[in-house]
């Protein structure tokens, strides 16, 4: 699986990231296990349907989205999980599950919770089940201009 995209896209706006290549892992707390990186620190995907949109929802993976905060806070009618089938082919070049937080690459908005704000360096999933970049949270805000709201509590 390519993951040209989001390393072109770094590159392009000269960001200063490292990759972190692990054995392949599918759940948050295994890919955190597997990179050996606190969770706190593992920006998780989370692809959510905001009043019939697709939009991206990115919480620490030692967190778990409340729908009805985020729907409350953001004034929407409605927020669901959304299914993988109705959103695989909107990134051909990721494995399914494994997207990293721009939404802006893929022409949709982004939530960020505000404990993932609290790291100075996050980690996210590049495409793959085996390979992680690590950036500073301060670039990932300015690059991708995420809705910063308190959306998620720890589980």
């Amino acid at each position: 699986m390519s993951t040209t995209r989001i390393k072109d896209y770094l590159d392009s706006e000269h960001i200063e990231y490292t990759t972190v290549e692990h054995a392949p892992a599918y759940s948050a707390q295994e890919v955190a296990a597997a990179a050996r990186i606190p969770g706190r620190q593992l920006a998780k995907t989370v692809m959510i349907k905001v009043d019939g949109e697709m939009a991206m929802a990115v919480v620490s993976a030692t967190h778990r989205i409340n729908l009805e905060r985020l729907k409350d806070t953001i004034g929407a009618e409605q927020v669901e999980l959304a299914t993988e089938k109705e959103f695989r082919d909107r990134f051909p070049d990721c494995e399914p599950g494994a997207t990293p937080p721009f939404g802006n690459l893929y022409g949709m908005q982004v939530f960020a919770d505000t404990h993932l704000s609290k790291n100075a360096v996050i980690s996210f999933c590049g495409g793959s089940h085996t390979l992680l970049i690590r950036m500073a949270y301060a670039d990932f805000e300015r690059l991708v201009g995420p809705r910063l709201i308190d959306f998620a509590f720890e589980w």
